[in-house]
């Protein structure tokens, strides 16, 4: 089995090798615009010491994926000084700068998209019968976009949503690999409805009317008890930024650096050192990565009290296991049960079939099916509506070059409080 991954020099390479040692994959593919970073993630690589697939650096995208049977798309366009400028803009006018939350995931989409429509194409002339794996952010709006010129045979994953399942089957008291869940949303928007044991026992309410539980795991302790027992589900983390939005604004600007200052920093550290000495980079990448781990979402947990993430809040599954375990289901046969970012075809009744929703999906040789859900609660719809329609004009705007579109997909995104300062984020990012 040959798989590609576009982005081969992004940070996480290394943790996907890693999970394919002893798997059916043969021969792994790399392929970047920044070869220095290849480089350096071969070295790394390298310093695993594990017995994995051969490695490959490709010439070009074409080389890259003609033949492939699994493409992973893993692209930053814009790289991390991309990310500080969606961070920045956004904040000097007042509104959340985020990397796929906001006016900030807007704006990293529009600069995407057309790359990744790009793919999409080449993909489907050299490599039709390959199945697209998609990690690049914004996740749900960059799958919806690839989906329409590769319809089904592209599937969007994301690893918060194991980790909040794991992390809650654990403060119940129950083995995550014995139950069975209800989750549904959009990608980073997204709610855990129910957590069922095998004799039929829905653990959730217990959970939510214990506050010492919830108080055991990250997002227990990011939304707090009083809450979650309101809302009746447990939310995704990134919907602390909807729920909580002015304290997480109020934390994000009195930071001394955005995530995307702290990540360019670290990064460009990263592989600076292990490019001057490469036989010192997997020692490098593994202190790089565990800093990075525990630094995640600083600001929603300085907004919510200020903790540190402990060994249970690290288990989120990764998106290498969940790549690895979407990979195995559809190349075996097998089947398997994982929530995934897949085209709608019904699942919420009331947005388009074609849109891109996060689900519980039934996976198989045949691709991935989005499995019957009950119905959403008339809040939880009205976000995904309202946001439904920002990744859709954000889409009609990469696409079709369209201002007008652009300028919908922010002013309509319920972090953005004004028309006006919209247009001013749109010119603002204009001139960057």
């Amino acid at each position: 089995m040959r798989l590609t991954i576009l982005g081969g020099g992004g940070f996480r390479v290394p943790l996907v090798y890693g999970a394919l040692v002893g798997s059916e994959v043969r021969e792994l593919t790399l392929y970047d615009t920044d070869r220095t970073r290849l480089d350096v993630v071969r070295s790394v690589i390298e310093g695993l010491g594990a017995d994995g697939p051969a490695l490959r650096i490709a010439d070009d995208l074409d080389d890259a994926v003609r033949g492939a049977d699994f493409v992973f798309s893993a692209i930053r366009v814009g790289g991390t000084a991309g990310r500080v400028r969606d961070e920045r803009v956004p904040l000097a006018e007042g509104v959340l700068g985020q990397e796929t939350v906001g006016a900030g995931g807007v704006l990293y989409g529009l600069r995407t998209i057309p790359v990744a429509l790009r793919i999409a194409e080449r993909v489907k002339e050299l490599a039709p019968g390959a199945w697209v794996i998609n990690f690049t952010n914004p996740a749900g709006m960059v799958t919806e976009a690839m989906a329409s010129v590769l319809g089904d045979r592209v599937i969007g994953i994301c690893d918060s949503p194991v980790g909040l399942v794991r992390r809650a089957a654990r403060a119940a008291g129950a083995d995550p690999e014995d139950v069975t869940y209800d989750y549904v949303g959009l990608n980073h928007l997204g709610w855990l409805r129910k957590l069922t044991t095998s004799d039929g026992r829905d653990l959730l309410p217990g959970l939510l009317a214990d506050p010492e539980r919830l108080g055991s795991f990250e997002e227990g302790r990011l939304f707090g008890a009083t809450w979650l027992r309101a809302l009746g589900s447990l939310p995704n983390e990134y919907l602390h930024y909807y729920y909580f939005r002015r304290e997480t604004l109020a934390s994000v600007t009195e930071a001394a650096e955005t995530r995307g200052e702290f990540l360019d920093q670290q990064q460009g550290g990263f592989f600076d050192r292990a490019s001057a000495d490469p036989s010192k980079a997997y020692d490098l990448w593994e202190a790089t990565r565990r800093e990075r781990e525990s630094t995640y979402m600083a600001e929603s947990r300085a907004a919510s009290g200020g903790w540190e993430r402990d060994a249970c809040d690290l288990d989120g599954g990764g998106y290498d296991q969940v790549a690895l375990a979407l990979m195995r289901a559809l190349s075996s046969g097998a089947g398997a049960r994982l929530i995934l970012n897949v085209r709608n075809n019904g699942t919420v009744p009331e947005l388009p079939a074609d849109a891109v929703v996060e689900t519980v999906c039934a996976v198989d040789a045949t691709g991935a099916r989005p499995l019957p859900c009950a119905p959403l609660g008339s809040a939880e719809l009205g976000l995904m509506l309202q946001l439904k329609a920002v990744e859709r004009a954000a889409i009609e705007a990469a696409v079709f070059k369209d201002r007008d579109a652009a300028l919908r997909a922010l002013a309509l995104h319920p972090l953005v409080d004004s028309p006006a300062v919209a247009l001013r984020i749109l010119e603002r990012a204009a001139e960057k």
